[in-house]
């Protein structure tokens, strides 16, 4: 009888101690989740702004680079029309200012493609790197110990629907923007279009 408490006992006391040498996670499930950052992105009312300001940019320089290529044109037309009239030397010299033209022109819409890119290109990253930051924050405050990514950059291939918080996320963020008033004032696209290309066509002289 004293025998089978004794070992009772130490049953008890093993188990005690295997309890106690227990990391304390693993009472406590982990809470993951996962974000669509491809959908993200496309939800996201300040990369929706981004997107629309360069795109204004873009036409806006794009307009102004097509009223000197039209009188380029134009001036190449009457050209040829002339060419034989006024003589060789007259040909030659005019011949050669609307080929340093034609260049002029090619080099300003490359520097403005460039410049689009470059510029649109640097405002996206800031605004990647800022989201980053808000989900990690996110995360913190709302007790995941994970927030995955999903997207063009797949580093999840499977993960259940219930898992999927991008929606909170994009409200959270679209919320925080507004509030933030960061909105472009696209009044003045056309304008700051119209500078650059000018600046543009400055540095090709």
């Amino acid at each position: 009888m004293k025998k089978s408490l004794l070992i009772i006992a130490l049953a008890i006391s093993i188990v005690s101690c295997d309890q106690k040498d227990k990391p304390a996670t693993t009472a406590k499930e982990m809470k993951t989740a996962y974000v669509d950052t491809s959908k993200l992105l496309e939800e996201y009312t300040e990369a929706k702004d981004i997107e629309s300001k360069y795109k204004a940019k873009s036409e806006a320089m794009g307009k102004e680079l097509q009223s000197e290529i039209n009188r380029f044109k134009a001036d190449a037309s009457n050209f040829q029309k002339n060419a034989q009239a006024n003589g060789q030397a007259w040909a030659q010299e005019n011949g050669a200012k609307l080929q340093r033209r034609e260049q002029e022109l090619s080099y300003a819409q490359d520097a403005m493609l460039q410049q689009i890119r470059q510029e649109s290109g640097a405002e996206m990253d800031s605004l990647v790197s800022k989201v980053k930051k808000f989900v990690k924050d996110y995360g913190k405050k709302e007790g995941y110990s994970y927030i995955f990514g999903t997207g063009e950059a797949v580093s999840i291939l499977y993960a259940e629907d219930k898992y999927d918080i991008t929606k909170e996320i994009v409200k959270a963020l679209n919320e925080q923007y507004a509030s933030d008033g960061k909105k472009d004032d696209k009044e003045d696209v056309a304008a700051e279009a119209k500078a650059e290309l000018k600046d543009i066509e400055k540095k090709k002289k």
